[in-house]
């Protein structure tokens, strides 16, 4: 591998005829240090090693801010770790690295040049176990010091002799002397926060290493993040290793030149920092599994609601109230022991029309105690600003809500086996836990109470009564009803040019009012999707017919068994014309007639003439039918085209086309929706 390394030496930034240690890329870092490293694995017991370090640099330095702040009014309890039973450290590589980092002339170069030397020695080593061994060889000439120190400025009278004796070799007496002390009091200061940036900064790296080993990267996938960059970080921990030993030789031979320490402090405490948070999110994301685990299990034989909602909330038993709220105030979650519960989950990016159209359902259930809905807002990072979103939010829902600003802990399940992708969805619990539907919110935009009670069994049932232009346009105007209990006809219309929708309204209504249609008593309505009573554009009612579609599009995919099913292809082809110029549905009642494109349906209309007189004869179902497919026939063919979003929960795998045999191709689009409307709906 070092053959095929470009050595940074020849490339490095210079600072004079010096190597500016603190101008060198990650790059050029990582090209260097790369042709050190072999990696035969020499193991030993690093873990163990790492814990006798930690035990002698915490103590040292615990000693070293008594010595230039004073003793503290408590003393801090250090907990002693203990290695395992026979642990033998590698004096002889410790010595060997100590050896190379003593008695260096201060300065960058030098540093740089000496780090590159330890590496070399330890290239059989994984890169943790080089920081480990680096600091383990400072730890032992510290902690040494530092010892001699406490014993020869003891006052026992036993030891103080031999210990002074002893300290001079170690050049102990020099910081002894007081005035020696007060000159260097504040280079020990800074010399000790460094190496307690240095032992955090490779205790994090060790961490995460230890953590690679136990856990995968599928089920820890933070696990991966600054993976490639340790050995960098490992190069910073070992030269500030280098430039401490450097500067502690300066002090204990009262030198006037000494090692300026400041920029490697700033260095270790920007990795330190972004270390922490690497390894917070692993811990995170290893809670996640655990809990993803554990609930998988539990839904396999689940025996009380109470149980299920813990654990699908609260990480172990960090239980807290719920938000009640119809009061506004904290209740035990008790309140849902032996009931029904819908689980209404969400981001913090709901609508109100996401929350009104739980209104109804509210309503009609809080009659009965044994159902409940309860608000679980989904967020894998929160913040002060979602907080405050959060708070915003819960005070519109009358019903039960989570407020838990951390991520739950059954993330991943929602995620994964409930198929949560950010839009709202209601997952029905029965009493015991068990999941009665996955994602009720389907049926409830389409069938509002008349799904109660949400369960699956029940939406197969009204998917089958085959009425679903009555559900889905119930709202739209004030006759539909009366219309749909009269069998009229009906034509539903609507699209994105305003200039066909005009048009055809005009050829409609003359087709509506026409003599032979009047002579042979049918009754033709209509009905602009989008617009008020008065004519005016309503995009929320526009809206609100398009996610039914939607809604019942997700809902008969996942209930049949076949492509063949005349409901989901009507569905397909309307669906397949919500961003067309114009489009028509032809109802009488609840009985589906017609589905077609603007274009060809308008032109039906407009040649009334040419078929008025199979009227007579026929009414006006099978006339109308025929002279579409005419108009079909020779019209050139275009490709249907669905858009469903990705975040809608469950999408099917494959479509067959509602207007041939082939399957449609699947397709991916990227859409910024600027929703102004419904926005401001919600403030």
């Amino acid at each position: 591998m070092a053959s095929n390394v470009v050595s940074a030496s020849s490339q490095q930034p210079k600072k004079g005829n010096l190597i500016s240690l603190f101008a060198l890329s990650d790059h050029e870092i990582m090209n260097e240090i790369y042709a050190t490293h072999v990696h035969t694995d020499g193991k030993f017991d690093v873990e163990s090693l790492f814990i006798v370090v930690e035990n002698i640099l915490k103590r040292a330095t615990q000693i070293v801010d008594n010595v230039v702040r004073g003793p503290p009014a408590t003393v801090e309890h250090l907990e002693e770790k203990t290695p395992e039973a026979g642990f033998s450290p590698p004096l002889c590589t410790l010595k060997s690295i100590s050896c190379e980092m003593q008695c260096k002339a201060p300065g960058e170069e030098t540093a740089y040049q000496t780090t590159l030397s330890i590496l070399k020695k330890l290239s059989n080593y994984s890169w943790d176990t080089k920081a480990v061994l680096t600091l383990a060889a400072f730890a032992l000439d510290y902690g040494e010091f530092w010892l001699h120190w406490t014993m020869a400025s003891s006052q026992s009278q036993l030891t103080d002799q031999l210990a002074k004796s002893v300290g001079n070799l170690r050049r102990v007496s020099v910081l002894l002397n007081r005035p020696t002390l007060e000159k260097h009091r504040q280079a020990l200061d800074e010399l000790n926060n460094v190496i307690k940036y240095t032992l955090e900064v490779i205790k994090c790296i060790f961490e995460r290493e230890k953590l690679s080993s136990h856990y995968d990267t599928k089920d820890v996938a933070a696990l991966s993040t600054g993976m490639d960059h340790i050995p960098v970080d490992v190069f910073w921990a070992i030269v500030t290793v280098v430039a401490s030993t450097t500067q502690f030789c300066c002090l204990t031979s009262d030198d006037d030149k000494k090692q300026e320490l400041s920029q490697f402090s700033q260095k270790l405490n920007f990795i330190r920092t972004k270390l922490k948070g690497q390894i917070a999110i692993c811990k995170q994301q290893i809670e996640e599994t655990k809990a993803y685990w554990k609930l998988k299990k539990l839904f396999l034989t689940p025996t009380e609601i109470m149980e299920v909602f813990k654990r699908l909330i609260y990480f172990e038993d960090n239980v807290k109230p719920l938000i009640d709220g119809s009061t506004k105030k904290p209740v035990n979650i008790d309140v849902l022991k032996r009931k029904n519960v819908l689980l209404f989950m969400s981001g913090l990016d709901i609508i109100y029309e996401d929350i009104s159209i739980l209104r109804p359902i509210y309503d009609s259930i809080s009659k009965n105690d044994q159902y409940k809905i309860v608000w679980v807002p989904i967020v894998d990072q929160w913040t002060d600003d979602l907080q405050k979103k959060f708070e915003l939010l819960q005070l519109q829902m009358p019903w039960y809500v989570v407020e838990c600003f951390s991520p739950i802990a059954g993330i991943r399940f929602v995620k994964e086996d409930w198929y949560f992708k950010g839009k709202p969805s209601v997952v029905v619990l029965n009493p015991q836990g068990k999941v009665e539907h996955e994602n009720a919110i389907h049926m409830i935009r389409v069938w509002g109470i008349k799904a109660f009670p949400f369960t699956t069994v029940v939406e197969e049932t009204l998917l089958n009564a085959r009425d679903w232009i009555g559900s889905i346009t119930a709202n739209v105007h004030l006759n539909i009803d009366n219309w749909i209990k009269d069998q009229k006809y009906i034509l539903f219309y609507g699209g994105k040019d305003n200039n066909w929708i005009e048009k055809f309204n005009e050829r409609a209504t003359a087709l509506a009012n026409n003599a032979t249609i009047k002579e042979a008593s049918i009754y033709i309505e209509l009905v602009s999707i989008g617009k008020g009573s008065k004519g005016e554009d309503n995009p929320g009612i526009l809206r609100k017919f398009w996610t039914s579609i939607e809604s019942l599009f997700i809902i008969s995919k996942n209930h049949r068994k076949t492509d063949a099913d005349s409901v989901m292809l009507e569905i397909q082809k309307l669906l397949s014309y919500k961003n067309e110029s114009g489009w028509v549905v032809l109802s009488k009642g609840l009985s589906v007639v017609l589905i077609g494109h603007g274009t060809t349906i308008l032109k039906v209309v407009e040649e009334f003439d040419k078929w008025k007189e199979l009227v007579r004869e026929k009414n006006l179902e099978s006339p109308f039918i025929e002279n579409h497919n005419t108009v079909v026939q020779s019209t050139p063919h275009t490709c249907f085209r669905i858009e469903i979003p990705n975040n809608i929960g469950r999408i099917p795998e494959n479509m067959k086309c509602p207007d041939c045999p082939r399957i449609l191709e699947p397709n991916i689009s990227f859409k910024c929706c600027h929703d102004d409307d419904a926005a401001n709906e919600l403030h």
